[in-house]
């Protein structure tokens, strides 16, 4: 009788050294990072490139690693009504708890009034230094967004590296390689092995993470500097405080709920929490996440869907910042709002967030868009926050990212295509650390 191959053995997790887990070397690099930013800020600034070049190489295979993810999960399920209800599920999701994230944003910066004792002059704004992402913001509309979903040709939507192109055609692919049947499956065979093949080569990818963290955080504090941000720490605090509350009592909530611990999903998904940390970016941690959550016991077309729509059209941190921004800007100005005006905003803003999602400095470009809408606010009011926006673009991205995970599980629930004892297990880290690509044979026992 033939064996199974070594790789598909279970084998006992044997832990590894400190220094050998990707988080610790990626925490030094910022460390090191930022005290390079500080003392020597034209040295730090050379070191850009290296944070920009592991940014393009985790894009890189972004959109395989979708395309093959969706396709081999929806082939494989060849339950196309399943898809759908996984979609319709995910979206109800998101729409709920996006809106509660602008709601949760609306109501601390009325309470704590960041920027009442500002009183900035609306003459004094420069309009010049905000004029690129206003002209993106009018640039962007909804129709234009959903319209964009749709890809010239096959190619240019894995080419362009957009997600919801990418991820659209890989939901019409998936269902037409299912619905062929039998004559599909070798087609689905060489998709697989060739799944496996691309995860190994995030894995591979991922040992960059720790100089991509470097070069992206030293360029960030030699450029801006570290007591840039003192000027406006009341508004960089409230929105932190805002979406950490958020996190912990909303989304824990809805984790606790759902019978797990959000600081353990917190705790499972460090490695990734932290690339987004470092790079500023959510989208390195696209893979990984994807990984864990499939590690965890989701159901790896839930995953496939959930994850890279939720990337669009699930933004909490972004939405929070939206409303918290808006009105910072307006008490700024000494210009009051009547809750007319605020509901407007809000629902501008619940719009635009669709129409500026997968544009780089979304968070910016769709607080321009909503601030157009609204007549009373000057859109060149950005310009006072403009110096700290770099600060609370990792905050956006943490929560964003937080969000997507406890969707996929939440969502997994739902469909009852969640592994309990799997989350449970991965949770409580009792198979070790998973990373993206990394073979799980070695860590998960198999009933």
């Amino acid at each position: 009788m033939a064996m199974a191959p070594v790789s598909q053995v279970p084998q006992p997790y044997r832990p590894r050294r400190f220094y050998q887990h990707l988080y610790v070397q990626v925490l030094i690099a910022m460390a090191l990072s930022i005290l390079l930013g500080y003392f020597a800020p034209g040295v730090a600034k050379s070191f850009g490139p290296l944070g920009d070049a592991f940014i393009k190489l985790v894009k890189m295979i972004i959109a395989p690693v979708i395309f093959l993810t969706v396709v081999t999960g929806i082939a494989g399920m060849r339950d196309m009504k399943t898809v759908g209800r996984v979609i319709g599920k995910a979206m109800i999701y998101f729409l709920c708890f996006s809106t509660l994230a602008l709601v949760v944003g609306l109501v601390v910066v009325n309470i704590v009034q960041p920027g009442a004792s500002m009183h900035a002059d609306p003459a004094k704004l420069s309009s010049s230094l905000v004029q690129t992402y206003v002209q993106r913001a009018h640039d962007t509309s909804l129709i234009g967004f959903l319209l964009n979903i749709i890809p010239a040709t096959p190619v240019s939507a894995l080419a362009s590296g957009d997600i919801l192109q990418v991820l659209f055609f890989s939901v019409l692919f998936g269902i037409a390689l299912a619905s062929v049947g039998e004559a599909g499956t070798p087609l689905l065979k060489v998709l697989e092995a060739l799944s496996a093949s691309i995860f190994r080569l995030v894995a591979i990818l991922m040992r960059a993470a720790p100089l991509g963290a470097f070069g992206a955080m030293a360029y960030t504090v030699g450029t801006f500097g570290i007591r840039s941000i003192l000027n406006l720490a009341m508004l960089v605090g409230t929105f932190y405080i805002t979406a950490i509350l958020f996190v912990l009592i909303v989304l824990g909530s809805v984790a606790r709920y759902n019978g797990f611990s959000i600081l353990k999903l917190i705790r499972y998904i460090k490695e990734e929490l932290l690339l987004v940390l470092g790079t500023s970016s959510s989208e390195p941690a696209l893979p990984g996440l994807m990984a864990k959550m499939e590690a965890a016991g989701c159901e790896k077309t839930v995953v496939g869907l959930v994850i890279p729509t939720g990337y669009s059209f699930n933004l909490d941190g972004t939405n929070i910042y939206m409303t918290i921004a808006a009105l910072f800007i307006a008490q700024a100005l000494n210009i009051p709002l009547s809750w007319g005006d605020q509901a407007l905003l809000l629902a501008v803003a619940m719009l635009s967030s669709k129409g500026a999602a997968g544009v780089t400095g979304a968070g910016f470009v769709t607080l321009a868009a909503t601030l157009s809408v609204i007549p009373s606010i000057p859109v060149a009011g950005i310009g006072l926050i403009f110096g700290v926006d770099r600060f609370m673009s990792e905050c956006r991205a943490l929560t964003n990212l937080i969000g997507n995970a406890v969707a996929a599980i939440v969502v997994a629930r739902w469909e009852g295509k969640l592994d309990k004892n799997q989350l449970t297990a991965a949770l409580n880290g009792e198979f070790g650390p998973v990373e993206a690509g990394e073979d799980l044979a070695g860590h998960v026992t198999t009933s």
